[in-house]
């Protein structure tokens, strides 16, 4: 008999473990992101997974669950999108208009880029429970604060009025996301370009900037 390490033993079990996260995530995506996650049972996602149930259980307790970290690997793409965007070179230089346009251009193409995504994203989380729901409002609270800043360094360069802008950036957010829930519903996709261009018009106007174009 050979005797084996604890550590690669280890190692073993939890690279097992990551792969059968992986292929959840992958199949509650096609299934949730195509069919619908009130449509979609437990058993359809591991039958396409290929895991036992007691897999989905252990990893992510339940179909909400799967959902709710679903959710959180899109948006957290978004978010390091937006990121990214505010680190790019020139940035600091921008007028708000263009800041605006390359944070939101961002964060559309991230989360757009596969439809499954977006219906998930923006559509199928919507009135699944009051915990999913929880877990979205810390998400917009998050948003909130990113955009707030921004807000706040317009305020500080003389492009908006400096005052306290952050209910008008908590209503922004949700708007943000009625209009993204609402293009992810439509059968025709809109250009990610259209998208942001509504969305930064929508942003100029609710900190009372005139957009230029």
């Amino acid at each position: 008999m050979v005797d084996v390490p604890v550590d690669q033993l280890i190692g073993t079990v939890d690279g097992a473990r990551t792969r059968a996260r992986g292929k959840l995530m992958d199949a509650a995506l096609e299934l949730f992101g195509v069919y619908g996650y009130a449509q979609t049972s437990e058993q359809a996602v591991c039958v396409m997974a290929g895991v036992p149930e007691e897999v989905l259980w252990e990893e992510f307790g339940s179909r909400e669950g799967l959902l709710t970290a679903l959710h959180n690997q899109i948006t957290t793409s978004g978010l390091r999108a937006s990121e990214q965007a505010l680190l790019s070179e020139g940035m600091d230089d921008c007028p708000l208009e263009q800041r605006f346009r390359r944070l939101f251009d961002a964060y559309v193409t991230a989360v757009t880029r596969d439809l499954r995504e977006a219906r998930v994203c923006f559509v199928e989380v919507l009135g699944v429970s009051p915990a999913v729901d929880a877990h979205c409002k810390r998400w917009r609270d998050l948003w909130a604060d990113f955009l707030n800043g921004e807000a706040e360094r317009a305020a500080v360069r003389g492009e908006v009025e400096e005052r306290d802008h952050r209910v008008v950036v908590m209503v922004m957010v949700g708007t943000v996301h009625e209009l993204m829930a609402h293009h992810a519903r439509r059968p025709r996709r809109a250009r990610p370009h259209e998208v942001t261009e509504e969305l930064t018009k929508l942003g100029l106007a609710m900190l009372g900037v005139e957009f230029v174009g």
